[in-house]
């Protein structure tokens, strides 16, 4: 029996969709799913859900709920992690505070104020993560579609020994597809290639048969209204030569944007308010529940999960290409070695091979070393306990450096370390 261990059942999306996936591949044989959150109320009901899968799907996988993180991994195979540390409180403390001060946020999840303290929240778990898994499950894989990515998967390789880790997103996935069908063509038609950082990466070879298919892509751009997620993209695009895979609520990853309101206006890149993200969790919450009760699982057949897909093809050899946040080691060589970029991987029998992708546009690699700054800085406050270094990362912050002078965003820092003091490791407080 293989075990798959979900740690953080918060993240109700990801695990129905590996839940099904797994619950369609057959030849993977007796199956256990291992679910952990510290939210018990929440475990349940995803415990509910997952076992009315099961059921529908006819798969006869056991589901598990664990009160102990450490008993949910021990003997696993693979683990899948989506963690949010602090929840959606801590997610508005990280909207509401910046506000106040002036600057403003789409996404606080990856980069910015809000990155940087949701790194600062999460790092350390992920890292005792990683050493439980050593010590209960050394040889299991840990599949994480937790952000912020770079960062997390940083600092599990800078500070254990856990060395089968890798960051699963669907953002370069996703630009493929639409990419794909402005130019109207299939997505297995088009030959594509992105690489860079997670959430800001960038699209290199875009053809068909050897031609290059952004000219026409140029066209398609000029033809049509872009709905509001691609306006900034395309914008980037213009301006730099080549597609970003970054999603949707990014423009916070760059100085030029959030400070202006026309620029917010004409790029449909409006701030998110801690009001609208805390209705859009009970929504969430209450659409569970929903579920839960009328046993409603969705769709059952394969959704093509990023870690099913990886788990499918490390057990039967089957190989597939999955875009993954990975050490770089030269893959990249515009970019420090030991830091963690997004390229294709090959998934098979032998594990995960990335691609050496080679040098970058410069203009690209210019660009993601300002997000590289913010990443380093962080995983050196939490590994080190640095203060100072949480200011030094803001400081330096595309978003944040452009909104405040030093003595306001060192006020700013210190307000959310004090407000995040219980979700912080002893060392920051």
């Amino acid at each position: 029996m293989r075990k798959v261990a979900f740690i953080g059942a918060n993240s109700i999306e990801f695990s129905q969709s590996d839940i099904v996936d797994l619950c369609n591949m057959s030849e993977l044989g007796e199956l256990e799913f291992a679910l952990f959150d510290p939210n018990t109320g929440l475990l349940d009901r995803v415990a509910a859900l997952s076992r009315a899968i099961v059921e529908r799907t006819g798969a006869g996988a056991a589901v598990r709920t664990y009160d102990k993180r450490r008993r949910a991994l021990t003997g696993a195979d693979y683990v899948i992690t989506e963690l949010e540390v602090g929840g959606i409180d801590a997610t508005c403390v990280d909207l509401d505070v910046p506000a106040r001060y002036g600057v403003r946020q789409p996404s606080v999840d990856t980069l910015s104020i809000g990155g940087i303290f949701r790194g600062l929240r999460t790092l350390p778990v992920m890292v005792e993560l990683a050493q439980e898994m050593v010590a209960h499950c050394p040889d299991a894989w840990l599949l994480s579609y937790t952000n912020p990515m770079a960062m997390s998967i940083q600092a599990i390789l800078d500070a254990t020994p856990l060395r089968r880790v890798v960051g699963l997103c669907h953002s370069v996935r996703e630009t493929h597809e639409e990419l794909a069908a402005l130019v109207g063509m299939a997505p297995a038609d088009v030959g594509f290639r992105a690489a860079g950082l997670n959430h800001q990466a960038f699209v290199l070879r875009f053809e068909h048969q050897g031609t290059s298919l952004y000219p026409r892509l140029d066209d398609a751009l000029a033809a049509v209204q872009l709905p509001p997620r691609m306006r900034l993209r395309a914008e980037l695009y213009r301006r730099f030569g080549f597609f970003p895979t970054a999603p949707e609520g990014t423009a916070e990853y760059f100085p030029w944007i959030m400070r202006h309101d026309q620029e917010l206006a004409r790029l449909s890149a409006v701030a998110d308010c801690a009001a609208d993200r805390a209705a859009g969790y009970r929504r969430q919450m209450a659409d569970l529940t929903h579920a839960v009760a009328e046993r409603a699982v969705g769709p059952l057949g394969p959704t093509d999960e990023l870690a099913a897909g990886f788990i499918h093809s490390i057990e039967t050899g089957v190989e597939r290409e999955v875009y993954a946040t990975v050490r770089n080691c030269g893959l990249l060589p515009d970019f420090p070695d030991g830091c963690c970029v997004e390229v294709p991987c090959t998934v098979g029998a032998n594990g995960a091979t990335p691609t050496a992708i080679g040098p970058m546009p410069p203009q690209l690699a210019a660009l993601c070393r300002t997000f590289l700054n913010v990443t380093e800085l962080t995983v050196r406050a939490v590994l080190s306990g640095s203060r100072d270094h949480v200011r030094h990362a803001a400081m330096l912050d595309p978003n944040t450096s452009a909104t405040l002078p030093m003595p306001e965003i060192a006020a700013l820092c210190d307000e959310l370390l004090a407000a995040h003091e219980h979700l912080l490791p002893d060392s920051l407080r």
